[in-house]
């Protein structure tokens, strides 16, 4: 069975889609047969892929509001064992036309569950709010991964966010899991990203990735060639720390591999 995990930070710019992006493609560079679904109406996770707008037919939207079956909606990327369900401008209407359906909450989990067997991971890169579409992210999936970028405000976001969490598995997803925290955004040189690092180690000393994402020129600029950036700039900074990153991942899961020598 496939493992369906959602990257969930209502605070924006914190590295969820860049951690989307990067995380499904060295997920995919070590063969694992994986599908990222992007549920951002901004589209990012698509374009990042190499998506043309132009080229997308179905979008998560069409699985949402018209239930058209998520088969219909998987595209091919570039990149061998890489799958995605794009998002378009589409995805804005939503949250407003789902406020009025039966069963709101679930639709994104009964759409999923119909090809969860069809790959090893599922990943699911939510908008930045805690709306309908983010609580259909979070009722959908089995654990969630949250970006920290390492600043104060994120300390708050944070707290937020395990509260939304906690209210999904009382009402929606009794089983909902924390996958980890994984720290991005980093300015090791500066007190402040060490200290926001310490203090949410302490409260999650078991949650929190040892691999520390920094801030790196080539992971900016990776999306703008529409490449992840382990195909973009192998050697750079971000793609090492996005495959130890990976590597920490799926030892998290199954004591699995090295993926860099791959």
């Amino acid at each position: 069975m496939g493992k369906i995990i959602g990257i969930a930070n209502q605070k924006g710019g914190v590295g969820k889609t860049t951690t989307a992006v990067n995380l499904v493609s060295c997920l995919a560079r070590a063969k694992k047969k994986t599908l990222l679904v992007d549920t951002d109406p901004q589209s990012n996770a698509t374009s990042g892929l190499g998506i043309e707008k132009k080229n997308v037919r179905y979008s998560i939207y069409d699985a949402l509001i018209r239930r058209i079956i998520p088969t219909e909606l998987v595209m091919k990327t570039d990149y061998s064992d890489l799958f995605i369900i794009p998002s378009t401008s589409d995805l804005t209407g939503a949250e407003i036309e789902l406020t009025d359906m039966q069963d709101r909450e679930h639709k994104m989990k009964d759409a999923l569950e119909q090809i969860r067997n069809d790959y090893d991971y599922i990943i699911i890169d939510s908008p930045p709010s805690l709306g309908l579409l983010t609580v259909n992210v979070l009722v959908a999936c089995d654990t969630v991964l949250i970006p920290l970028q390492c600043e104060y405000y994120a300390l708050e976001g944070l707290t937020q966010l395990l509260n939304t969490i906690e209210r999904i598995r009382d009402n929606f997803n009794s089983s909902l899991a924390i996958e980890g925290i994984l720290p991005t955004m980093a300015d090791l040189r500066t007190n402040l990203s060490r200290q926001v690092i310490a203090e949410v180690t302490n409260y999650f000393p078991d949650k929190v990735y040892k691999t520390i994402i920094p801030r790196n020129v080539r992971l900016s600029e990776a999306p703008s060639f529409g490449k992840p950036i382990v195909y973009y700039d192998m050697r750079s900074i971000g793609a090492d720390r996005y495959l130890c990153f990976t590597e920490e991942f799926l030892k998290a899961q199954n004591g699995e591999e090295n993926i860099k020598e791959q």
